[in-house]
């Protein structure tokens, strides 16, 4: 039967129902056009998934060259050679003892993996009991309803707890909104010690893992903990016999200016979650990664292997695609360009604290996220119904810029934060424009809404 084209997208299901949505019509380096002609820099990366920037020639060439190959072998046939050369790239960025990898089609399917793993190697030890995972409140794991118990931001879950597992959280590490109300150092990292808390109130027999964002994405805005953070963490997980589960969805392969967000504290992870970045959007890719301690555990066990069932995981296209951004990013060094325009970008954005609405800036990289309130000596947020970060993206859009918004950042249901995740490939110039832009939608944003709301 012929089809009709339309624009009018009658038949998708999206988002957002009550939204209009521009239709998009092509890519290039920082920027996206609509089909009406329209240019939008993507300040965001779509949602700090944009790596190596859009049309990037080397990435398109690699996936004809494969998809001319193969597309699709299953897995419990074949090994492809685009997925092991994936697999030693990746290594290649890790820490030392991270050896082995398992390739899915994203963050959330990484998530459900790295729990399936967890099980497992307590399992395989004969510690049946190990079973809970502890996650932190602020937090996002993916959207599976797996990865989704062990998120801790209220507005996503609370449609679907009768369905979410028994997973206990922890408050994070967010000095700007100590949820202990202490002021960093005096506080000795009560958020640290929580974790070792509540392994003593459940009992260390019950506990399988911790897992938690080395910096907090897009459900907070870009929370870095404070230095001694993860080493404790490391030290509280190893005293227990708890693996230490790190989701590096938003922050791997050097978007925070090193090759991962954990690299800036010297520790080493069981169990790495990676996704958006390593193929920059060109392909739905994700994986884990472990270290070799958990992987000799399972050849030492008298099992073979257990049950994960991904159909497109290790896709060839998906690992063609995946390594030819990870070659872009060693080939252009932007993992050290990170670190250099993340550099430049918080010396001239320091400059937004000066506006009434601009509570916090903070980041590493480029990720820097930006805490909107209504009083920044008290730190209010502003009103819940005002959805003044969505109200303030869409302004940006107006303006040309894509930015990604965040709410419920004050106590996971008030609270709004807006996250800048630019391509690795933006340049200073660019950068500059950005930060004109994003100036001139807060000043509009305060302008229209703002001021009768300030407290």
């Amino acid at each position: 039967m012929e089809t009709k084209k339309t624009d009018s997208a009658q038949h998708i299901f999206p988002r957002d129902w009550r939204k209009r949505y521009p239709v998009v019509e092509r890519g290039e380096g920082v920027y996206l056009w609509d089909k009406d002609g329209r240019r939008y820099m993507d300040g965001a990366g779509g949602s700090a998934v944009v790596t190596v920037g859009h049309g990037n020639r080397e990435v398109i060439h690699a996936m004809s060259s494969q998809a001319q190959k193969v597309c699709f072998p299953y897995i419990g046939n074949f090994l492809s050679q685009a997925q092991i050369e994936l697999a030693d790239k990746v290594i290649s960025f890790l820490p030392p003892g991270m050896s082995r990898v398992y390739f899915v089609s994203g963050g959330s399917e990484a998530t459900e993996v790295a729990i399936k793993i967890a099980r497992q190697y307590h399992l395989l030890r004969g510690k049946e009991g190990k079973v809970h995972i502890i996650s932190r409140w602020l937090s996002y794991h993916g959207a599976t309803l797996g990865a989704l118990s062990l998120s801790g931001h209220m507005q996503r879950r609370k449609d679907y707890l009768p369905y979410l597992l028994d997973s206990p959280h922890i408050p994070p590490p967010y000095c700007y909104r100590c949820p202990f109300a202490l002021c960093y150092p005096a506080c000795h990292i009560r958020c640290a010690e929580e974790l070792e808390r509540t392994i003593k109130k459940i009992g260390a027999d019950h506990i399988a893992a911790f897992i938690a964002e080395p910096i907090i994405g897009n459900t907070a805005g870009a929370v870095v903990p404070p230095a001694e953070y993860y080493p404790i963490i490391r030290e509280t997980c190893d005293k227990y016999d708890i693996l230490l589960i790190l989701d590096e969805v938003i922050t791997g392969f050097g978007r925070t200016g090193r090759n991962f967000a954990i690299d800036h504290w010297g520790v080493c992870p069981d169990v790495l979650i990676f996704g958006k970045g390593i193929s920059s959007g060109y392909a739905s890719l994700g994986g884990v990664a472990i270290h070799e301690k958990i992987f000799d555990a399972f050849t030492r066990s008298p099992s073979s292997g257990f049950f994960l069932g991904y159909t497109f995981s290790g896709n060839p296209l998906a690992c063609s695609a995946g390594l030819a951004v990870l070659n872009y990013i060693d080939e252009h060094h932007l993992v050290e360009e990170c670190a250099r325009k993340g550099a430049y970008l918080r010396v001239k954005a320091s400059g937004l604290k000066d506006l009434p609405l601009v509570g916090d800036l903070r980041g590493k990289g480029l990720l820097m996220g930006i805490e909107l309130v209504s009083d920044k000596e008290q730190k209010n947020p502003f009103p819940q119904e005002m959805m003044a970060a969505e109200t303030l993206k869409a302004i940006a859009m107006e303006k040309g810029l894509l930015l990604m918004p965040g709410s419920g950042t004050a106590d996971g249901v008030e609270g709004d934060h807006l996250v800048i995740a630019p391509p690795f490939t933006i340049t200073t110039e660019e950068l500059d424009l950005l930060l004109d832009l994003l100036e001139s939608s807060l000043r509009e944003w305060w302008k229209r809404h703002g001021k009768s709301h300030s407290k």
